[in-house]
């Protein structure tokens, strides 16, 4: 069976290679002409030898994903629904801000994580993504950027799926957006955001790339917390907030805090003190999110006076903080509320 040569990470490549004795130059053209040139057929890598192009032929394919569908916001927000070789769905989101293309990943087909408000976690892990399948969703939108002259400048993996439960598979993908011959995707363009899994956190300040790290917190407490994420009944809070510590001490670079903010449930004045007493003196930004309602779910949006209240609370106390403005709210873009739709319609 032939194997699908997205798959692979420049490292294996080599070695593959020159196992099959090629020279390992070539698995940096092979390389370029995948993720710059975006080719999709081995004959068109003309500065291949013939018989390197007969081997990757007998060896390889290049396999695309399936694209099921695509909805268009009307603020630009593009939402794809791909389906994998195995049959499986996973959805990828385009959206445009004043700074550039930016696309959110999907990491696992599923999640194990379980957040309540989270239309992902109703639907439990199958399986981690591979490389290619990662790589590919950028890929593929790359190349509907092509046609515009448009580039992804941009990639947060909080898609859906956590990160660092598919740890090894995602840290060879960011490698490959960020090689200087392929999408040339600066590190510092790159965000890997977390529920809270606190040993790959620290893992990942020992990480070779200047990759962003985004911490999915989404409350001051404990309490909250709980109720919320039922990963912080195996790593809390405080133990998330010193590998934090641990990770800006090792690598001096900031980390966002997510913080979707629920009506009732994590807005008030007091929470926004409380989550200022857990992050004073921590180099760090709060993202506020503006939550995207699910059918299923029953918490609801903050209003946008409250929103801003608690933005305020953080700013007066030196808590650099913004109120993420809200992408595709028209056209189902939060987290696996498309895949889910799509699954439900399928099984009919």
């Amino acid at each position: 069976m032939k194997k699908n040569i997205y798959d692979y990470s420049l490292e294996e490549l080599k070695t593959y290679l020159t196992a099959k004795g090629e020279k390992p130059f070539r698995a940096k053209q092979i390389f370029e002409w995948l993720y710059r040139f975006r080719v999709d057929q081995f004959h068109l890598m003309t500065n291949l030898a013939k018989t390197t192009i007969e081997l990757l032929n007998n060896e390889f394919e290049i396999k695309v994903l399936e694209l099921v569908t695509k909805q268009i916001s009307n603020d630009g927000t593009m939402k794809y629904l791909f389906r994998l070789s195995d049959g499986k769905l996973i959805e990828t989101v385009l959206m445009r801000h004043h700074y550039g293309n930016s696309i959110c990943v999907t990491s696992e087909v599923g999640c194990n994580m379980g957040c309540a408000f989270c239309a992902s976690g109703e639907l439990n892990k199958i399986r981690n993504l591979t490389i290619g399948e990662m790589v590919l969703q950028v890929l593929m939108v790359q190349k509907d950027l092509d046609s515009h002259f448009q580039r992804v400048s941009n990639i947060v993996v909080m898609g859906i799926g956590e990160p660092f439960d598919n740890y090894d598979n995602v840290m060879e993908f960011l490698r490959i957006l960020n090689y200087p011959n392929g999408f040339e995707i600066g590190a510092r363009h790159i965000t890997v955001s977390t529920c809270g899994i606190v040993p790959k956190i620290k893992e990942f300040a020992n990480f070779d790339l200047q990759v962003n790290l985004a911490i999915s917190l989404h409350a001051p407490n404990n309490t909250i917390r709980n109720q919320m994420m039922k990963i912080n009944k195996q790593y809390p809070l405080e133990q998330v907030i010193e590998a934090v510590k641990e990770y800006i001490e090792k690598t001096n670079r900031r980390v966002t805090f997510e913080y979707i903010l629920l009506s009732e449930i994590n807005d008030e004045i007091g929470h926004a003190e409380e989550l200022v007493k857990l992050i004073r003196g921590i180099n760090c930004y709060v993202n506020l999110i503006p939550y995207n309602e699910i059918s299923t779910k029953p918490f609801q949006q903050t209003s946008k006076k409250k929103a801003d209240a608690f933005f305020e609370v953080l700013r007066k106390n030196g808590i650099n903080a913004t109120v993420r403005v809200e992408h595709g709210s028209d056209i189902m873009a939060a987290c696996g509320q498309l895949r889910a739709k799509r699954l439900k319609e399928e099984r009919k």
